[in-house]
């Protein structure tokens, strides 16, 4: 067996597989940012039922390891006859994944708002959506940008694992290369490297946010 050397080509296939994970956290943090928008605003609503079924459903998918959500969505809806190819799998997966932790991050924004900014808005005789436009959501995504910044990078790095179901990020990818080179260790630093030229950034922004919203 020859086995070819790690070269220029290799590294593009590399750098473009990361095109491709930054494409599924995008999609994780775009869907997941919808949803978690409309649990957080459920988990603070004045209806129980409403807050009941929005905390169960944010303390299941928190309970389940994102891995299980990943095979169900691949190979269990597959068992029913829907075979979904594996981005619209990793999507939806890591879209149900980032909506319960962002919305309980949001949610812990919206009612760390002080109570007498409701109370203040309330006697201004504002409706409740009134109340959360101009008064409440302000504040609170303002306190929520340092942990969704820092849950952002837990997203980046979770993506490794739609490689599990063909899935050709840069953690895949990184697998390809070195079957084809094997030299794991110029492959895998490669890989760290790139994962951690997209990771600190985003880690250095979020604490540089939570010391300049918490001064």
């Amino acid at each position: 067996m020859i086995f070819r050397s790690f070269g220029t080509s290799e590294f593009l296939f590399l750098l473009q597989s990361l095109q491709w994970t930054l494409i599924l956290t995008a999609l994780a943090l775009g869907g997941g940012g919808l949803v978690g928008f409309f649990l957080a605003l459920a988990r603070a609503s004045r209806l129980r039922p409403l807050r009941i079924l929005a905390g169960t459903y944010i303390q299941v998918i928190q309970g389940i390891p994102v891995l299980m959500i990943l095979f169900l969505s691949f190979y269990g809806l597959a068992l029913l006859g829907y075979r979904l190819p594996p981005l619209v799998a990793a999507g939806i997966s890591m879209t149900v994944y980032a909506s319960a932790y962002l919305g309980e991050i949001w949610r812990g924004s919206i009612q760390s708002v002080p109570k007498q900014q409701w109370e203040a808005s309330e006697s201004l005789a504002m409706t409740r959506a009134q109340q959360y436009r101009y008064v409440i959501l302000p504040q609170a995504v303002r306190l929520s940008l340092p942990s969704t910044v820092g849950f952002a990078v837990q997203v980046v790095k979770n993506t490794s694992i739609a490689s599990l179901i063909g899935f050709v990020e840069l953690a895949r990818a990184g697998q390809l290369v070195n079957n084809a080179t094997f030299q794991p260790f110029r492959v895998f630093v490669v890989v760290a490297v790139l994962y951690f030229i997209v990771c600190y950034p985003l880690s250095l922004l979020s604490r540089r946010l939570e010391r300049r919203f918490h001064a």
